[in-house]
């Protein structure tokens, strides 16, 4: 004998409420769902090539603290998605 529980909702209907609900979430969840892509690294040159800028002038960016270098070694590299962030909250 089932047992009525929730404003005459039987264990058995509030499962298969709930499986509807998660399964319509998941269906909206798979169709707007971007994968994350990984960081990409740019070398100095790629890098002022990018924002059109002279590789005097990235120098001066990094020293005035607009672009943060990241360093291996005596390579010196730029995050393409701080790159592009950076011009658009300049923008701002």
């Amino acid at each position: 004998m089932e047992t009525i529980q929730f404003l005459s909702t039987t264990p058995t209907a509030l499962a298969n409420l709930i499986d509807e609900k998660i399964k319509a979430q998941l269906d909206e969840l798979k169709q707007n769902f971007q994968p994350k892509e990984p960081d990409e690294f740019l070398t100095r040159n790629e890098t002022a090539d990018l924002l059109k800028i002279s590789l005097t002038a990235l120098h001066d960016w990094v020293n005035k603290g607009i672009l943060k270098p990241y360093k291996m070694g005596n390579k010196t590299y730029f995050s393409r998605k701080e790159v592009i962030e950076t011009l658009y909250n300049s923008n701002k």
